[in-house]
């Protein structure tokens, strides 16, 4: 795991500066602690920052081939480049190292672009082949690992792992996207490929960029794969169940090639514990987990992370994390380079600070609700799509529309119990429920949250937008299936990869995600819907499945979620920071607001009429990344 950087010239052969060069690579030292190192040629300058997991003594990058005309810079892990050393062997190439990263460079020499369709694992790479003037960047499937771009007023093309390299370029103008801003405030992230900044871009994941030197026009993006829900497959489902937890056993067994220590997340939720009981049946030494606990009990789920060490021996670690763990809002900021909003950041910033104590590689169980239908809102989009199918949208809108307007907002009640919410997204077809269900401030919210100058200046644009791009792609009619599909195309790539990339490489630890395998995904989406969800019951197949190796009430007690205090703390010893922050000067003159919503908000969260903490914490976290935009990013 490590941190890349890189400087093109598209149109000519200007040297770049080195010590420039040498401070943006540096900016990111977190990404890669134990190695740096830079190469020049006329046009060229590519930057590494190395985090030694694999080959520790030959695997430094830049890496190049034999003759020096084809070199990489890459972060992530190749998990299946055991598999392709021989095959290449066999055309012809010579292996120096035992890394994977040399394995990138000799399927580019022997199948180029295409070598992408070789790799099965995460990664974010640019490959330079001289002899080609060619740039060639990559990210994985699942945008695991990031990878920030942008053209600068001179041609230069610049890369990074992280947003910061980017903007600490001189040249970049830090001019704010409007639309980026709409799409924050109803997401709580900037999905790809838009950046906060008008001018900088994320790769989307499963996607290539190609730049050769001299063309015209700037490059576009390419997608190279994409998951296809076909539910077609008719496999029994005690042979389905099998297949399942033989799948995830290969899918753990390839992350768990490592030359430092290895050990794992162990939340007592049902993908962490999975992973770990299969991590258990491969490995001859007891598994290192590591887990956090919260002295909340709202909030704290180790008893059960305790159950599953005890049962399968592991070396298990756990620390308690007071409820008041609000100290890292600046920090979160510094880490994220853009506006970001999910409070579970904090959370997972402890324990990946817990886990880097102990090993340098850690498993997690990330995207398993995505993929097997485990979170409580795609059971109750499934509740209110099945009301949709009955009633035409003729009948819905005008009906449902009326009741969404006039019935009250009960934000304090559980979500089954928000009459509002469920009746304006009955009113809507599937994408509109969906975004609308997914928005952590819906359409009426922002309008009120937004001055009118800042809406004119969306030009009409509306966060919507996104979804409705992804569904288009989506090629599936299944209910299921279509929200499972953005969520792998927003959520997952937007929230929960970014959240744990920046939160681990913070501390220098490389997470890897068994359950995001490509192989495993493609897999997945074969099976029937009513597998994944049935009776009521999600993950209902993977559940299944692990009976045998989990107990009950850690597969099926319900699901508690990574989750921190956030009204009270708002309403309690974060009252005056949240007060300061969505009230201070810089938010009141930023021309985003209107300052009368604002007021209205902090008074009514504090006086306890209203439960406020999702806005507020949204306006918390923005406050601090302007603050943090008003300075440039030194090593």
């Amino acid at each position: 795991m490590c941190g890349i950087s890189g400087l093109f010239d598209t149109q000519g052969q200007r040297d770049f500066d080195h010590a420039l060069a040498s401070r943006i690579n540096n900016i990111q030292a977190h990404r890669g602690p134990d190695e740096d190192d830079l190469h020049f040629e006329p046009g060229l300058a590519l930057g590494h920052r190395r985090l030694s997991v694999i080959d520790l003594a030959t695997g430094q990058q830049p890496l190049f081939n034999q003759d020096g005309s084809v070199g990489i810079v890459f972060n992530g892990e190749i998990y299946n480049f055991q598999e392709l050393v021989p095959e290449l062997r066999a055309l012809g190439h010579v292996f120096r190292t035992r890394s994977d990263t040399e394995v990138i460079v000799k399927a580019w020499e022997a199948w180029g672009p295409a070598c992408v369709h070789r790799l099965r694992g995460m990664f974010a790479f640019a490959l330079w082949d001289r002899r080609q003037q060619t740039l060639f960047l990559a990210r994985d499937r699942m945008g695991v690992k990031p990878m920030h771009y942008a053209w600068l007023p001179d041609g230069t093309f610049i890369f990074g792992s992280e947003l910061k390299v980017v903007t600490a370029h001189p040249a970049f103008a830090r001019e704010i996207d409007p639309l980026a801003v709409e799409d924050y405030f109803a997401l709580g992230y900037v999905p790809d490929p838009r950046c906060i900044y008008r001018n900088a871009f994320k790769l989307p994941a499963a996607h290539t960029l190609t730049l050769r030197r001299g063309d015209a026009k700037p490059a576009q993006p390419v997608p190279y794969w994409d998951v296809r829900f076909t539910n077609d497959s008719r496999m029994s489902q005690a042979d389905t169940e099998a297949e399942l937890r033989e799948r995830i056993r290969e899918s753990v067994r390839l992350r768990l090639i490592s030359d430092v220590p290895l050990g794992a997340f162990l939340s007592g939720g049902v993908d962490s514990s999975a992973v770990v009981a299969t991590m258990a049946g491969l490995s001859e030494k007891p598994v290192q987990t590591c887990a956090i606990g919260f002295d909340d009990p709202r909030f704290n789920e180790s008893a059960y992370a305790q159950q599953v060490a005890d049962r399968y021996h592991t070396d298990h670690r756990l620390e308690i994390v007071k409820s008041e763990d609000f100290d890292l809002i600046d920090t979160l900021a510094r880490l994220y380079d853009e506006p970001y909003a999910d409070s579970s950041a904090i959370p997972t910033y402890r324990v990946c600070e817990m886990a880097r104590k102990h090993v340098t590689v850690a498993l997690s169980g990330d995207g398993g609700d995505e993929s097997l239908g485990g979170y409580r809102r795609y059971r109750m989009h499934l509740g209110e799509e099945r009301v949709r199918s009955r009633l035409p949208h003729g009948v819905r809108r005008p009906v449902f529309g009326a009741l969404g307007q006039v019935y009250p907002k009960a934000d304090w009640a559980p979500r089954m119990f928000r009459a509002k919410t469920t009746f304006q997204a009955m009113a809507m077809n599937s994408v509109q429920a969906y975004h609308h269900s997914m928005s952590h401030l819906r359409t009426d919210q922002r309008l009120r949250l937004f001055s009118s100058s800042f809406q004119r200046s969306l030009g009409g644009y509306h966060s919507i937008e996104v979804f409705h791009h992804h569904a288009r792609q989506a090629q599936t009619d299944d209910p299921l299936a279509l929200i499972q599909y953005l969520d792998y195309k927003t959520w997952l790539v937007g929230d929960i990869n970014t959240k744990v990339d920046r939160a681990s490489m913070a501390h220098s630890l490389e997470v890897r995600e068994p359950l995001m395998d490509h192989q495993l995904i493609e897999w997945l989406a074969t099976l029937p819907s009513d597998l994944k969800i049935h009776d009521g019951q999600g993950k209902y197949v993977f559940k299944k499945a692990f009976e045998p190796l989990l107990p009950n009430d850690i597969l099926y007690r319900p699901k508690m979620g990574f989750s921190v205090p956030l009204a009270s703390w708002l309403r309690g010893p974060l009252a005056q920071r949240m007060r300061d922050s969505v009230l201070s000067p810089r938010m009141l003159a930023s021309g985003y607001f209107n300052a009368q919503t604002l007021q209205t908000l902090v008074e009514q969260h504090l006086g306890g009429h209203h439960d406020h903490s999702t806005p507020l914490w949204m306006l918390i976290m923005f406050d601090a990344f302007l603050r943090q935009a008003e300075q440039r990013p030194t090593s």
